[in-house]
């Protein structure tokens, strides 16, 4: 849902209290935020995100439409296949990042809430004369989200994040070892008149439980980990986000030409905070690096952090490339410190693969 005065009906339930921010409309928790993440960690629990945007895409030209604007090849998805894509500025910074589902006669695409109807408007401004109709639904259309497969639900449209696999085409700028593998991602989606039925009896789990296992897979989202300059390589999308081999498209010169010949200015870490303060830093607190040249320096910003149930308070940050890897960093946010060892998630040198290809995971092409 993209309107801001939306509320889920299963704010009803008891214990739950309200998110706000990015997730305003649904439940922060429902009054046992660990237990809630260890269930939907295991599969147990589901997730109420239908504050999320959905626009659908139809007509015969959809695919082959979509697949001109975007950064990814979806011209050939099959129904049923996932797929994130994102729309770029000629720049090749991020408009727009997308989950897509095919069901053979509707392209899906899930958005951040907020983002459904300056996405539609601006595919329809793109449509030219091609066979294609686009819809802003969220009012219609509900996210509910689960690490596990639903088996009451199979014959539903549902979104499973690619993250973070190497997709065909794709590129990793870290190594093959990655905590993401072990999360699992389902986005079904249920007609918003059927939410509080389809979800009766079920236990669930809220958005602080849903960023707490987002931030431990690594998984960068849009809003919070972009910013007005943001480039893929900058949050490892060239995994999943983005198809290197494919024809032309807005931002494509930027994606090839960092890629290939340059540097990302600046990389995605997770940081891993100390848990003495019993707090967390606020997203936009100052990453600071005690530079032994240069004195204490701000490097960066933390743009999310939870507090995990097994790994305890952690965080995703945007920092500089070239900050040293193996340096200790520290979190400033207001009166607060915490101590944050990083742990690479973009590698320092990410990038100007022309020459250099061992190391890093490639996509098939």
């Amino acid at each position: 849902m993209n309107d801001t005065t939306y509320r889920s009906p299963l704010l009803a339930r008891d214990g739950a209290i309200a998110a706000d921010g990015a997730d305003a409309g649904v439940a922060l928790h429902y009054g046992q935020p660990l237990p809630e993440q260890k269930r939907l960690a295991e599969g147990s629990a589901l997730a109420d995100l239908s504050h999320l945007g959905v626009v659908t895409v139809t007509g015969p030209d959809r695919l082959s439409w979509l697949n001109t604007l975007s950064s990814q090849q979806v011209q050939h998805v099959a129904p049923g296949q996932s797929a994130e894509l994102l729309f770029l500025t000629v720049q090749g910074r991020i408009d727009h990042d997308c989950r897509l589902v095919d069901d053979g006669e509707t392209a899906w695409l899930i958005v951040e809430a907020g983002d459904a109807a300056p996405l539609a408007a601006w595919l329809d401004s793109m449509k030219f004369m091609l066979r294609v109709e686009i819809a802003d639904v969220s009012a219609e259309w509900a996210v509910v989200a689960s690490t596990a497969a639903v088996p009451e639900w199979a014959e539903r449209t549902v979104w499973h994040d690619p993250w973070p696999g190497v997709t065909e085409g794709g590129f990793a700028y870290s190594g093959p070892d990655h905590p993401g593998a072990e999360r699992t991602w389902f986005e079904y989606l249920v007609p918003a008149s059927e939410l509080e039925a389809a979800l009766a009896g079920r236990d669930l789990a809220g958005t602080l439980a849903v960023e707490a296992l987002r931030i431990a897979a690594w998984r960068p989202r849009f809003g919070a980990e972009t910013d007005e300059k943001t480039i893929p390589h900058e949050l490892d999308l060239l995994r999943t986000a983005v198809h290197l081999n494919k024809g032309c498209y807005k931002g494509q010169e930027t994606i090839a030409r960092v890629h290939n010949l340059g540097h990302p200015p600046r990389r995605l870490v997770f940081l891993d905070l100390d848990g003495s303060e019993h707090t967390l830093p606020a997203p936009g607190a100052d990453v600071v690096f005690e530079d032994p040249k240069r004195g204490r320096r701000v490097v960066g910003q933390v743009t999310s952090a939870a507090l995990h149930y097994e790994a305890g308070p952690i965080a995703l940050a945007v920092i500089k490339r070239n900050v040293d890897a193996e340096a200790p960093l520290t979190v400033a946010s207001g009166d607060t410190e915490y101590a944050a060892a990083q742990q690479l998630i973009v590698a320092t040198d990410a990038g100007q693969v022309v020459g250099r290809q061992t190391g890093f995971l490639r996509g098939p092409r």
